[in-house]
């Protein structure tokens, strides 16, 4: 029987702590690493991620049940029989302190967790990994391509790697599993594969990459998720508003910053020029390629304030694919507020 080595990244990790949805995931990898078919690759890196964030998955989670729990109590008190109704609420009362009390869905998902990552001794991070990792930093390569901190990444596709070439183990699969594509993911491409800085890691037949832990399940198991997922069905849950309007702000931002930057562009260029105002004109007779300079101030105020606001993580550059996936999500949650379809003004 071959063996599959998974390194998850540190996201990944916390994904399958606090999203319940994923508990058919979690259910999949527990059983393949029971049966023998899974080794994982944990670095002490990941694990010291995910102490940090541990507590404050365990607290959304419970945020997210009890809003929940509101909103069914909601209905129950409009739609329920009267006669129904008290024992329906009074169950619904018992959940809610359940979770309160007890935490009684998410400590048992977190516990599941970190019972599979003590599985296997903590990855160090060597001296060639270190040495690797600095190199990377000083060549810009992925993930030092970008204008961030990009230590951790270095140092954990080193560590897989490392792992990879030390297995001498015939027919052992190796894959790394991240969601992380800005930093690992083929540049302006298909954010499946891997960037072409990190080719070389990944160019060996039994080292693969990967954006989706289900997927890597299914290429182990092709079966075996089916039957998790079947047994944890559920019923997808509407966002909260206050969800959807943080989404769309965060979005109409995004874009608006976006939009701003190739305008300046276009100033920096001479493309378009930036007067005074002529108080002796109306507005409507300046032309497209000028700008009045009091409302490029406040341009340029607004933008300070956005990139403060959100920070450099998120506001680009993105490739075209991600620019349009970007539209697209700001017009589909426009839609669900109320606007019409391709509503895309900032």
């Amino acid at each position: 029987m071959s063996t599959n080595r998974v390194l998850l990244d540190s996201n990944l990790w916390l994904d399958l702590a606090s999203d319940p949805r994923l508990t058919p995931v979690l259910t999949a990898i527990d059983e393949l690493v029971r049966e023998g078919e899974v080794e994982l690759l944990v670095p002490q890196l990941v694990l010291d991620e995910f102490a940090r964030n541990r507590d404050r998955v365990v607290e959304q989670m419970q945020r997210s049940l009890s809003s929940h729990l509101k909103h069914v109590r909601d209905a129950v008190t409009q739609l329920v029989e009267d006669e129904a109704r008290p024992e329906t609420l009074a169950h619904l009362d018992d959940l809610q302190l359940r979770i309160a009390t007890r935490g009684s869905v998410a400590r048992p998902i977190v516990e599941t967790v970190e019972r599979l990552m003590a599985t296997t001794p903590p990855i160090l991070a060597s001296d060639s990994v270190k040495v690797s990792a600095v190199e990377r930093a000083i060549q810009k390569q992925a993930p030092f391509h970008r204008s961030k901190n990009s230590t951790v990444d270095a140092l954990l596709v080193e560590i897989f790697a490392e792992a990879a070439r030390a297995d001498t183990r015939d027919a052992t699969q190796h894959y790394f599993v991240t969601r992380n594509t800005r930093d690992f993911s083929l540049h302006d491409g298909d954010n499946r594969l891997p960037h072409a800085d990190l080719a070389r890691i990944f160019a060996p037949d039994d080292c693969h990459y990967s954006t989706s832990t289900a997927e890597v399940v299914r290429l182990i198991a092709p079966d075996l998720l089916a039957e998790f997922e079947h047994e944890f069905a559920y019923h997808p849950q509407p966002r909260e508003l206050a969800e959807l309007l943080d989404a769309e702000h965060l979005l109409y931002k995004q874009v608006w910053y976006n939009r701003h930057c190739n305008l300046r562009i276009r100033v920096e260029r001479g493309d378009i020029k930036v007067v005074h105002r002529d108080l002796d004109s109306e507005p409507a007779t300046y032309s497209p390629d000028v700008i009045l300079r009091d409302v490029w101030d406040i341009a340029l105020n607004a933008a300070r304030a956005t990139e403060t606001e959100l920070g450099p993580d998120r506001l680009g550059p993105w490739s075209d694919f991600e620019w349009g996936m970007l539209n697209g999500k700001l017009s589909a949650l426009r839609w669900v507020l109320g606007d019409d379809w391709d509503m895309l003004d900032t």
